[in-house]
């Protein structure tokens, strides 16, 4: 059992990739970071030297809180967080923990670089339809939470990128766009690293539905009506992102736990509702 204010591997696991997953901060030391950059997926770094400063800017958020053991760094971050309002945790054995587990790490390899608020910056072809939407929702859950998403004229992207420091995806000659077979989707799964099970169901229904191949998963003709219908119900591309998330949580949910359920009716005994 975890010790209090202590949030387990095996916990955090359960969360990251949902929308009730904590803010995830990691206070590692530079020479720690230096032995392996990667970084739980989502993962903020902030300088535990100057917590004083930046405690404030988590009230009333959930935070869990990375050092390299789980000891006197993420302990004290986390106790100055909760002493602002912040509902806060430390990882019990830290990033060693984590790693040792084999659980999903981003690697940093291909992470754009991030504004002065700490968030990255993308830009994309409007009127999103599967890919344009799977991409940010990926990016948001695994990645960077606080990530911001451009709309633009096709002809537009590249010098938007240009102009504001954004990131181009899904457009013809960047790197993160379709590669053979695969949709964009699923090469930032491969870039960032963030592999699972889960994932790769996802990834076979948002292919299928990107390049009409829906014969690549059951679910993908599904998603692709239900992507159909939100780009019609929507004229605002943000609008319609945010939408969209619920559909993809919904659908990662499924792809992580619920695989082998049916639908039963009327239900059979003992059968869950």
């Amino acid at each position: 059992m975890a010790a209090p204010n202590t949030i387990t591997t095996a916990q955090l696991a359960r969360l990251i990739g949902t929308p009730d997953a904590p803010t995830i901060l990691d206070v590692r030391i530079a020479d720690d970071i230096a032995l392996d950059p990667r970084i739980l997926p989502g993962t903020q770094f902030r300088d535990f030297r100057k917590v004083a400063d930046w405690v404030g800017d988590f009230a009333g958020q959930s935070v869990a809180v990375v050092c390299q053991r789980g000891q006197k760094l993420s302990h004290g971050v986390a106790a100055w967080l909760r002493q602002s309002g912040t509902r806060a945790e430390n990882l019990e054995g830290g990033f060693e923990a984590w790693a040792a587990g084999k659980l999903p790490l981003v690697r940093p390899d291909h992470m754009p670089p991030r504004d002065r608020l700490g968030r990255t910056l993308w830009v994309t072809r409007t009127r999103p339809k599967i890919d344009r939407i799977a991409c940010p929702w990926l990016i948001r859950r695994f990645v960077d939470p606080n990530a911001l998403f451009l709309f633009v004229g096709p002809s537009e992207v590249a010098d938007v990128a240009d102009r504001f420091g954004a990131t181009p995806f899904d457009i013809e000659g960047v790197f993160w766009s379709h590669r053979g077979e695969n949709c964009t989707f699923d090469v930032m799964i491969e870039a960032f690293g963030v592999q699972s099970d889960a994932l790769d169901r996802v990834a076979a229904i948002v292919r299928g539905a990107d390049t009409a191949a829906l014969d690549l998963a059951p679910e993908a003709a599904g998603l692709l009506a239900v992507s159909l219908g939100l780009s019609r119900m929507y004229r605002d591309d943000l609008a319609q992102l945010d939408a969209a998330m619920f559909v993809y949580d919904a659908l990662y949910r499924w792809a992580r736990d619920a695989t082998g359920e049916t639908h039963d009716w009327p239900a059979t005994p003992g059968a869950r509702a």
